[in-house]
């Protein structure tokens, strides 16, 4: 499957936890995580990314890996647009 959003969306909290997030990374790990935000605007689906949907109460959304343990979670929007939700460890967002 290939889909390319229109757009990523974010409200505050996202914005709060993101940079929080990538403050902590060392400079390799944001070379990384830069790549795949690159990768994830070209192709939500790409097989690189692991992109999944989740289930039970989170079945309207999805997740792609950033890392070995990170993911964010986002929703696709009727018009083609990407939410962005929640970054973090597995435990952390899911």
């Amino acid at each position: 499957m290939n889909f390319k959003p229109k757009y990523l969306l974010q409200d505050k909290t996202f914005k709060k936890t993101f940079n929080k997030y990538r403050n902590n990374l060392s400079e390799p790990d944001r070379s990384k995580l830069r790549k795949r935000f690159e990768i994830f605007r070209e192709n939500v689906f790409d097989n690189r990314l692991r992109t999944h949907r989740l289930k039970g109460a989170l079945s309207d959304y999805y997740a792609f890996s950033i890392s070995y343990s990170d993911r964010i979670v986002f929703r696709i929007l009727d018009d083609g647009g990407i939410l962005l939700i929640d970054v973090g460890s597995h435990d952390e967002v899911y």
